[in-house]
């Protein structure tokens, strides 16, 4: 069975990441989100996938800023804010992890809505 990277637009049990993270990585499910459209991606080998997905649904690059999940997590340990998607000088981000603590609190809001099990 092929695992789908799926688009969250709506709360989902945390359990729901476990065939994402076995798919993949094992201990950690790839995420994009979109900070303004209030949406993330779920799932792929690289973050890359996520992204081409969420840019397919109608999202802007400019938009998209890379994380990492992880579902046995709980809290600020379930969540890392490091992708090379996020590289981008154009927009003041220079590194692989998100500099820009406004987006970080985005990202951490949208998952604390949208995946209320990991209590981030």
């Amino acid at each position: 069975m092929k695992v789908e990277i799926i688009i969250v637009r709506e709360p989902i049990i945390h359990t729901a990441l476990e065939p994402l993270a076995k798919a993949w990585h094992g201990t950690l499910v790839k995420g994009v989100a979109d900070c303004k459209r209030d949406v993330f991606a779920l799932g792929g080998e690289w973050h890359m996938d996520a992204n081409n997905v969420l840019i397919a649904d109608g999202s802007a690059q400019q938009d998209l800023w890379g994380f990492n999940v992880y579902p046995k997590e709980r809290g600020e340990s379930a969540i890392e804010y490091i992708s090379l998607v996020n590289i981008r000088p154009s927009q003041g981000n220079r590194g692989m992890e998100i500099e820009d603590s406004a987006i970080r609190e985005n990202i951490a809001a949208l998952i604390h809505r949208f995946l209320p099990g990991l209590d981030v």
